[in-house]
């Protein structure tokens, strides 16, 4: 498998994995960022496709991010509907190693392209990427603030939350 096949499966993971995880979140504001992931995913797997194939294609900067922000930016009703339990956290730790794996991927993807249309696509990839790596590192730092928080001034200053 070279790596224009293997990323292209990556992103078929990835949407494969977002989706279940909308699943398992059905019915709170994280099913609408998982689903928007879950698109993104397929969006870059056909980008790669097209890429590999040599048609068309251009490069959309919409994504995930803007609706993670969004549901953060309405902090309470987060904390109402969401739990945190440690299977939770662990699959937002994987999907934060999976997206450093598609980072470095397309980097090098990046650093191999003989065309500069490739040199862009895996650039944009990248980019796209790291705001996916965003999304679950600001997810994981959140609900870990609430197994970090103890009430009792004489352990010293904490974050703003």
């Amino acid at each position: 498998m070279n790596y224009v096949e293997f990323a292209i499966q990556m992103e078929i993971d990835g949407e494969n994995y977002y989706r279940e995880q909308a699943e398992k979140n059905k019915g709170n504001a994280l099913e609408k960022v998982f689903l928007n992931l879950a698109d993104d995913e397929k969006k870059h797997a056909d980008l790669v496709k097209k890429y590999a194939e040599a048609k068309d294609y251009s490069l959309d900067e919409q994504n995930a991010y803007v609706e993670f922000e969004s549901v953060f930016k309405s902090e309470s009703d987060f904390k109402v509907e969401t739990t945190v339990d440690p299977n939770q956290l662990d699959a937002y730790r994987l999907a934060l190693k999976k997206e450093q794996e598609s980072i470095d991927l397309y980097k090098k993807m990046k650093e191999e392209a003989e065309s500069e249309k490739g040199k862009n696509l895996f650039d944009y990839l990248v980019r796209q990427e790291e705001y996916h790596f965003k999304i679950f590192d600001d997810m994981v730092q959140h609900l870990r603030k609430a197994e970090d928080w103890v009430e009792d001034a004489r352990f010293g200053r904490r974050d703003t939350y």
